[in-house]
């Protein structure tokens, strides 16, 4: 795994094999980066990356300028590397210990983006339940937008306030917005 653009581009991280993940991968990556970056000033807003694993996607938002990111996942070993890496590049990343529907229901934080990478295997119900708490709940801040990475075999696009989605060989980003 590796940064692909910003401060810290080209720098490679290398994650414990042990850790139950599935990084995205260099070329969805930078599919996603380039959407963003034409919709936002990474320097002013905040984002929330949702079952983090690696902090792969803090990491790439971390090196484009963003100051405010809240890094959740219920794995304390993903967690531990996620603080591990975040102090090596002195970056301000909040690590968070919990079950993402838990932090969902609980959270009184709102941001402008946040990034959901959950299990390829979820059903349907389980993305839509990710979508469905973080707009119940209010939590993107007005022209935010909720991102949703999943298996190109899952379809979001009835789901609602589902706004497009972009492919990227086996992964699709779905983004949903008020």
């Amino acid at each position: 795994m590796r940064i692909i653009s910003g401060k810290y581009k080209g720098k490679r991280l290398t994650a414990p094999k042990k850790l139950p993940v599935r990084p995205t991968t260099d070329m969805a990556k930078e599919g996603l980066f380039n959407i963003l970056r034409n919709q936002y000033n990474f320097s002013n807003i905040s984002v929330i990356d949702l079952f983090a694993g690696t902090g792969n996607i803090s990491y790439e938002f971390i090196s484009r300028g963003t100051k405010s990111i809240t890094s959740v996942d219920s794995h304390y070993a993903c967690l531990s590397y996620i603080k591990t890496i975040a102090r090596e590049l002195e970056a301000p990343i909040e690590t968070i210990k919990s079950d993402v529907y838990s932090y969902l229901e609980k959270v009184k934080r709102k941001a402008d983006i946040i990034f959901a990478d959950p299990p390829y295997d979820f059903t349907v119900d389980q993305f839509e339940k990710i979508a469905t708490l973080v707009f119940e709940n209010e939590l993107l801040n007005p022209g935010g937008i909720l991102i949703i990475e999943h298996s190109k075999h899952t379809s979001l696009e009835n789901s609602v306030h589902f706004s497009h989605s972009r492919k990227y060989g086996g992964s699709v980003f779905s983004f949903f917005e008020k």
